[in-house]
Formats: structure tokens, sequence, C-alpha cells
């Protein structure tokens, strides 16, 4: 099964805009495919999973906030993150510039609580006819906390409260067809359905089963 994200397509095959996989016991699509040379924002919680699936199944170039936090961390030494975040999040940001400018399909890792980050990848990506999609993982608070156990890196609680209210407002809001300003379309998935994923993948072809 093909998840179709194009407007054409969309028009042509009745695919709406937001598609939610959630409640399906992982009998979902193995295969997330999207046009070439679009933009795709994924999104959730810290520990939810998003690094996970970036890894596992983009085909294009993927960009992840962890990456170059690592770099920076290697370069800081044993100085506190807290006192270096803002370099990092801004080497971030121009990081999935750069990429963008490539031309190339593009999946990037966001934490959702960032309005301004996905406008600027929409507007960057509309200059040259593509679209931005976001692909939301929805799991509870404590499956996320979790998931930084078992990664071996927690956010601090206060941030963690922060992303708790942002992401589920963000995702509350799609699930019910209001998608953020220009966000072209939207998939939502529980666990079970992010782990059924094997495969975001852009440009036309058959899904894989």
């Amino acid at each position: 099964m093909t998840v179709h994200t194009t407007a054409a397509a969309q028009a042509e095959a009745a695919v709406p805009a937001v598609r939610d996989l959630r409640g399906r016991d992982g009998r979902s699509p193995h295969t997330l495919r999207f046009a070439e040379g679009d933009v795709v924002v994924v999104s959730g919680l810290p520990g939810s999973g998003k690094t996970t699936l970036l890894r596992r199944a983009v085909t294009g170039l993927g960009i992840d906030s962890q990456d170059t936090r690592r770099a920076w961390e290697a370069r800081m030494g044993g100085v506190p993150y807290a006192l270096y975040r803002p370099v990092v999040r801004v080497a971030h940001f121009l990081r999935m510039h750069r990429a963008l400018r490539s031309g190339g399909g593009l999946a990037v890792h966001d934490c959702g609580t960032h309005a301004w980050v996905r406008w600027s990848l929409a507007k960057g990506a509309a200059r040259t006819g593509r679209s931005l999609h976001l692909v939301l993982l929805d799991v509870t608070p404590e499956t996320a906390l979790a998931g930084q156990v078992a990664r071996g890196r927690k956010v601090s609680g206060y941030a963690f409260a922060r992303h708790s209210r942002a992401v589920p407002r963000l995702i509350a809001a799609v699930a019910e067809g209001r998608l953020p300003r220009g966000v072209a379309s939207a998939v939502l998935l529980d666990r079970p359905a992010a782990e059924t994923v094997d495969r975001i993948a852009f440009g036309p072809g058959p899904a894989r089963r």
C-alpha cells in the first residue's frame, strides 16, 4: 500500500490529506511514498521513535537533530549541553536548509514544538514546486519516557513538559483535518503503525509489503 501525497495524486486517487493509521494493530502500510523532491517532517515526543524510524525507513536524505547534537558534544567536551543548545539548534536549521537546496527527497527529524521551522521548510520547498508533509508519531508520555531511557538520553523535565503540551495539540489538530500552514498532507502513526513502516520513499514506484 502506498500513501500518495502530491496534490495531483490526491485529486486523482481521492486520497485524503490526512491519513490516520492509528488503531490498526500494525495492519497498516509498510511504505509511505512521497513525490520526488518533497520534504517529510517526522515529529513526536522525545523518545517516541523519530530517530529509529528515520534510520530504518528513509530511502532519501535524512536529517536528524541528534546527529547535530552529537557532533557538537564531541567538539564541546564536558561543557553542559544547556549552554550551547541554541548553537545546536541553529546548526540543525542550517543543515536542513542546505539539504533542502539539494533538490532531492528529504526527511527531517523535528520536535514539533516550533511551527516556524515547518513553515520555513514549507516555503523553501514551495520555491521549487515541492511540498511539505508531516509524519506524526502518537505515543503516550509514558512510552516516550521509556524510549528516552532505552536510548540512554533523557530531556529535562521542563523540556518534556513543553513537548507534552505542544505535540498532542498538533496531533489533535491534524486528526481533525486542520493541517498547519504550508503542510500539504499528514500521516498519523501510533507505535504499532510506526513499527510496521519499513520504507519512507520518494518518487514513483510500487510500495513494498
